[in-house]
């Protein structure tokens, strides 16, 4: 098995003392492509956001390569849900790829030719280098989510979090967009945030359902038992041969 880059061990978290975490355990190794799947308000997005640090557990340890969080932030990349941006600011996609470049002390006009040439690579690999010359604020949803993904990618992370990376894009755009973390699985571990039951469970290799407590399953395959484990009564959007579906729990009284 292949070295373990992050490590959970014993995690509570609470929103003031609304509990959302509890007694998680979670190892993940290098290569790995894993699914954070459960409904909402289970702790998904609160989970990934411990991972890198920018929340702290109430109890139990965290561990990225090693080392706290904050500490190897620079291996790590991230795509948060909600890209926050001013559409009408005049920037071009490929200035925003370059802002993954950025360092400390670095200005705006530091960016030398190895940054560009790393910032077009990443804008081919999410197959959208015909528009590094196009205003951000004029894309769509989606090519938007893939040119954040890319600025994620610049500055090789040896480790990608993506949270909800599909939440605004239509089903087809879903699947290509896996394809493409499926490609980049090959070199970069994956940690992906998602509702899209179906599509997951044909690109990931495993699954941990959260809802509040973790259960983790080594492996793609989504069974009806982890189902009401994580979702417990709470309807699951699957997508299969491209049409959406609901997976239900089964009720003992019907």
């Amino acid at each position: 098995m292949s070295n373990p880059i992050i490590d959970v061990q014993d995690l509570w978290f609470s929103y003031d003392t609304i509990p959302v975490l509890r007694e998680v355990d979670l190892t993940v190794h290098e290569g790995d492509f894993l699914a954070l799947l459960g409904p909402n308000g289970g702790g998904k997005t609160t989970l990934l956001k411990i991972m890198l640090g920018l929340l702290k557990p109430e109890r139990g340890t965290v561990r990225v390569f090693g080392e706290f969080p904050a500490k190897v932030s620079h291996r790590i990349g991230y795509v948060p849900q909600h890209l926050s941006f001013n559409q009408s600011f005049p920037i071009s996609v490929l200035d925003v790829v370059l802002m993954g470049r950025l360092r400390p002390g670095r200005g705006w006009s530091r960016y030398n030719r190895k940054d560009r040439i790393a910032a077009q690579k990443r804008l081919e690999q999410m197959e959208m280098l015909e528009y590094q010359n196009r205003r951000v604020g004029d894309l769509s949803g989606g090519q938007a989510q893939r040119v954040f993904i890319a600025r994620a990618l610049v500055d090789e992370p040896e480790v990608l979090f993506l949270d909800e990376p599909t939440a605004s894009v239509d089903t087809k755009h879903q699947t290509d967009l896996f394809d493409i973390l499926k490609e980049l699985n090959e070199t970069v571990t994956i940690i992906v945030v998602s509702h899209d039951v179906g599509i997951v469970s044909t690109h990931v290799k495993s699954v941990a359902c959260v809802n509040q407590r973790i259960f983790v399953h080594h492996g793609a395959e989504i069974t009806e038992d982890m189902l009401e484990m994580a979702y417990q009564c709470c309807p699951v959007e699957l997508v299969a041969h491209g049409l959406p579906h609901r997976v239900l729990q089964k009720h003992e009284d019907e």
